[in-house]
């Protein structure tokens, strides 16, 4: 299974854009993908070892090795098709 984690700080106008997104997906792909937010500021040291520099910063995760990042918020369909081109 892969993870998908949403660096994310509640000051960030675009990540509250994205937050209801992240949420509606959670069901659609259960059992294939863990979901996990990730807050930069109480949780910097994560934050840091991804090197994030920028959030929104959505990074997947397969086998504990990131795989592919994207940053910035962007249209559900377009998040739901960078997922589902690493579980092919």
């Amino acid at each position: 299974m892969i993870k998908l984690l949403d660096f994310y700080a509640d000051w960030c106008g675009p990540c509250k854009m994205m937050a209801p997104v992240f949420e509606e997906m959670k069901p659609e792909y259960a059992g294939k993908v863990e979901f996990q937010k990730i807050d930069v500021e109480s949780d910097s040291s994560t934050a840091a070892n991804f090197g994030v520099m920028s959030i929104p910063t959505f990074v997947l995760v397969q086998d504990d090795k990131e795989i592919d990042r994207k940053v910035g918020a962007m249209p559900k369909e377009m998040l739901k098709s960078w997922i589902d081109s690493h579980l092919k």
